[in-house]
């Protein structure tokens, strides 16, 4: 059976129709979809025993909620799943993900690192920090029950700036109504990154802190200069904006870029293509990866079925579909970032997929 395509956010409209992102429901509500959409009829007494996994993802304008909810949808295997016939395409058997909104990053690694939810979504340099107890985590001290199932995609930096502020560069943001995003969210610290590798900081610029689908409405209504957004592109609120003539893509390059390279390993050069937006050039940026990780203390067995199905073959179309052109989900690219151990069940599936060898899998960190 074919999953749903989620339809809260759709790339270009000259890419076929493909549509990304997530059914926008609460957790319980999930649950209940779950069933209805895949044809389950209810518990019954020969059931599997109900096993719930949670993924902390971020806020519904973003990109990590859609992602949780796909993933949630494609390894969900609760009772009379047709698709779960098919060896290892669901996670085990009466397993149900599902995914809830958060401030991002930051809330999802303190959470998951005290136990209060089974996994998350953070961008690389972001658990970088967690795990060395620097940046956001310097009050809190580092985290020590972070351990990472794989690197999902690369997310790119969005820089948005409002078409008629005759902004044409990172410098030129100073002075400037900026939004940086929320506090919490990994977006915020990947653009202080920013800034300060332009010799710039919020005391240069007029800090505004919103999300970003607010960001977007005060950008159109002619109240803020531009915003900072990371996400997967094609991201459909960044989308309407270009096509609409409202706003423009600054450049991330020339020696800012390799300031930020050089102090940012977890960053990479990368390039929105012209075809992603339509109506918007190429434009040279960056990428940080998106890791989903887990609780060290998550049973081996269950992160290693969840991860061996999430790679499965017969599920790549599925995530084609869904996530069209920016290499999501990648076999290949999935231990990339090595900024925290591999949780042993991932590892496990890793090794026998090929793309890690055993000394890897080891926790000595």
């Amino acid at each position: 059976m074919k999953l749903p395509i989620p339809k809260m956010f759709t790339g270009p409209k000259n890419r076929s129709g493909l549509l990304w992102a997530a059914l926008a429901m609460g957790a319980a509500v999930v649950s209940i979809a779950l069933m209805v959409l895949f044809g389950g009829n209810g518990a019954n007494s020969d059931s599997p025993e109900h096993v719930s996994f949670q993924i902390s993802a971020g806020s519904t304008s973003g990109t990590y909620f859609p992602l949780g909810e796909f993933i949630a949808a494609l390894l969900s295997h609760p009772p009379g799943v047709g698709r779960c016939e098919a060896a290892g395409m669901c996670g085990p058997a009466g397993l149900i993900v599902n995914a809830r909104t958060t401030q991002g990053s930051i809330e999802n690694l303190r959470d998951v690192d005290a136990g209060t939810s089974n996994s998350g979504f953070a961008q690389a340099d972001v658990v970088a920090d967690a795990m060395a107890g620097r940046g956001p985590f310097a009050k809190t001290g580092r985290t020590r029950q972070i351990r990472l199932i794989a690197e999902l995609y690369p997310e790119a930096m969005h820089v948005v700036a409002a078409h008629g502020a005759g902004l044409l560069s990172i410098g030129d943001l100073r002075g400037k109504r900026v939004s940086l995003s929320t506090e919490g969210s990994g977006t915020i610290v990947a653009a202080r990154a920013v800034l300060a590798a332009y010799g710039l900081s919020e005391r240069r610029i007029v800090p505004v802190y919103q999300s970003p689908d607010r960001a977007a409405e005060l950008l159109q209504a002619g109240k803020l200069d531009a915003f900072f957004f990371v996400g997967g592109a094609p991201v459909r609120l960044v989308q309407d904006l270009l096509e609409h003539g409202d706003a423009v893509l600054l450049p991330i390059d020339g020696a800012g870029r390799d300031r930020l390279l050089a102090a940012e390993p977890t960053f990479s050069p990368y390039l929105i293509p012209q075809s992603i937006y339509s109506g918007s050039p190429s434009v040279e940026t960056v990428s940080i990866g998106a890791l989903w990780f887990t609780n060290a203390k998550e049973p081996e067995d269950l992160i290693y079925a969840m991860t061996k199905a999430l790679y499965n073959p017969a599920n790549r179309q599925q995530i084609d579909d869904a996530f069209p052109g920016n290499h999501w989900i990648m076999l290949n690219s999935a231990t990339k970032d090595l900024v925290a151990p591999f949780h042993p069940g991932a590892a496990r599936y890793f090794r026998e997929a090929g793309i890690m060898a055993p000394k890897d899998s080891d926790e000595k960190r």
